[in-house]
């Protein structure tokens, strides 16, 4: 089992930047790949970006590339997601989750856990 908590949202000016953290319970985080994934209010669920073993596996969804940068710290079981020029449709409640490491982790079928969001509100 693996409990995620995000923390870091909040209210933002269009161009200014933010930092998620979700920090996971267990001993087996490094052994899970990690995603992001956001919702906005009307919408489905979009994927934002995943990372498994460093920053050299990470995939980007094409709104958040050169944008944002996913990050890890097993030692701290963390993960992160750095969000620069933010822009107002960035506006979503903002979601990890943790599964197996493997092929399509665009995919939110692909993971098993899930964290309780936090909001990311980008004002024009």
């Amino acid at each position: 089992q693996v409990q995620l908590v995000e923390s870091g949202g909040g209210l933002v000016q269009a161009g200014g930047s933010l930092r998620l953290s979700c920090a996971a319970s267990g001993r087996t985080f490094s052994t899970y790949a990690m995603g992001w994934f956001r919702q906005a209010p009307g919408k489905e669920s979009e994927f934002v970006a995943s990372i498994i073993w460093s920053r050299a596996s990470a995939q980007y969804a094409e709104s958040a590339k050169d944008r944002f940068t996913i990050s890890r710290d097993n030692a701290k079981n963390t993960v992160y997601l750095q969000m620069d020029s933010l822009k107002p449709e960035d506006t979503a409640v903002y979601y990890c989750a943790a599964g197996p490491p493997q092929p399509r982790l665009g995919l939110p079928t692909k993971y098993d856990y899930w964290g309780q969001g936090t909001q990311v509100t980008v004002s024009s």
